[in-house]
C-alpha cells in the first residue's frame, strides 16, 4: 500500500460511522412476510450456522433452493430434512470452495440450470488463526471468503443479464474493517506482511466489497443487483478448524453476548425478498440497515486493480480461451 493511499484512507475515515456501526449491530433486521413461493435461491455454506437458519428461512417461505455444500453427508441430510419438514424439492452441489477446480464446477452447474437464478447467497465461510496454503497455492481465507464468490459472480454475469432480474448477497462482515490501511495487491498471500487471522479476514472481505462495486458496473441498468451484508454478531460454527484454546475461548467468552443465527437468517430473507430492495445496488448492510463501509472497501481505483488480478489469479481468461478452441 503505497503512502498516498494510506493517507488517502486516513483522511476520509469518520467516527460517526464506526459509532454507527455500533448502533446498528444492536438492531433488530427489518422484516419481509412475503412468500418465496416459486424463486430459485442458491446458498453456499448450508449445512451449519447462518446458512442453515438461511435455508430453512428460505425453505420454509416455499423457495426452491440449491445448496453449494462442502460435506455430503451433512448435506443429504439437510436436503432430506427440508424437503421432510416443508414439502418444497431442493436440491444440492457437492464442492469445496478453497480449490479453484471446485468452484468452477460450481459456476459450470449453476450456469447450466435451465431456469433463472432468483437469488445468490454466497454465505461460505473459515476462520483461521493459521494459515493454510490451497493447493492453488493462495491463501485459503481469501479463497473462500472472496475468489469463490468472485469465480461465481463472473461465470455467471451472462445468465443472469439475460434473465432481466436477480439478486446476489455477499455475506460479508464488519471485519472488513481490520484492513484499515488497504488491500495489499501485492501480497494477497502474505509472504511478505506477518500472517494474522484477523489481516487475512479483513483483506477478504475488503475484496468482496472491492468486487462489489464493479459488479455493480457489470450489472448496470440488467435488473441484476448486488449487496453485501454484516449478518450481526450471531453464533455459527466457524473456527471449528483451530485448536482447543481457541474453542475454548470462543465458547466461553466470544459466544456468551451473541445472538442466534436466526437473526441473520430474517435479514437475508428481506434483503432477497423485499421490494424495497429490489432497485439497490452496490451497498452494504449491517444487517438491514445500510452503513458506509471502511474507505479501502470504497476505492473504485484499487477495485479495478483487484479485477484484474482476480481474473489471473482464476485463471479464468485460460479457461475461456480453452473452451473457445
Amino acid at each position: 500500500m503505497s503512502k498516498t493511499k494510506w493517507l488517502k484512507y486516513y483522511r476520509e475515515y469518520e467516527w460517526k460511522q464506526i459509532f454507527a456501526m455500533l448502533r446498528n449491530n444492536r438492531k433488530d433486521p427489518q422484516i419481509w412476510e412475503g412468500s418465496a413461493t416459486g424463486k430459485f435461491v442458491v446458498i453456499t455454506g448450508a449445512t451449519s450456522g447462518i446458512g442453515y437458519a438461511t435455508a430453512r428461512k428460505y425453505a420454509a417461505m416455499g423457495a426452491e433452493l440449491c445448496l453449494i455444500n462442502r460435506n455430503k453427508t451433512k448435506s443429504e441430510a439437510l436436503i432430506h430434512e427440508l424437503q421432510n419438514d416443508f414439502g418444497v424439492k431442493h436440491q444440492d452441489f457437492i464442492a469445496d470452495l478453497s480449490k479453484l477446480s471446485e468452484i468452477n464446477k460450481v459456476a459450470d452447474h449453476l450456469a447450466s440450470l435451465p431456469r433463472p437464478i432468483d437469488v445468490i447467497i454466497h454465505n461460505a465461510g473459515v476462520y483461521l488463526t493459521k494459515q493454510e496454503i490451497t493447493e492453488d497455492n493462495l491463501d485459503l481465507m481469501f479463497v473462500v471468503h472472496y475468489l469463490s464468490s468472485f469465480i461465481i459472480n463472473y461465470r455467471l454475469i451472462e445468465k443472469l443479464r439475460s434473465q432481466s432480474d436477480g439478486r446476489i448477497i455477499l455475506v460479508n462482515s464488519e471485519g472488513h474493517r481490520f484492513a484499515a490501511w488497504g488491500l495489499r495487491l501485492d501480497d494477497l498471500n502474505f509472504t511478505i506482511r506477518k500472517y494474522s487471522g484477523l489481516k487475512s479476514y479483513g483483506s477478504a472481505k475488503t475484496a468482496q466489497l472491492l468486487s462489489m462495486l464493479v459488479f455493480k458496473e457489470q450489472f448496470k441498468d440488467s435488473g441484476v443487483t448486488i449487496l453485501g451484508m454484516h449478518p450481526g454478531a450471531v453464533k455459527s460454527n466457524t473456527g471449528q478448524e483451530n485448536g482447543a484454546v481457541y474453542k475454548w475461548l470462543k465458547q466461553n467468552f466470544l459466544e456468551r453476548s451473541l445472538r442466534p443465527a436466526e437473526i441473520s437468517a430474517k435479514a437475508l430473507y428481506y434483503l432477497g425478498m423485499a421490494k424495497e430492495i429490489g432497485q439497490i445496488s452496490g451497498k452494504f448492510f449491517n444487517l438491514t440497515t445500510e452503513e458506509i463501509p471502511a474507505p479501502p472497501a470504497l476505492d473504485l481505483e484499487v477495485a479495478r486493480e483487484l479485477w484484474q488480478v482476480s481474473l489471473a489469479l482464476s485463471n479464468i481468461n485460460q479457461l475461456a480461451s480453452l473452451e473457445n478452441e
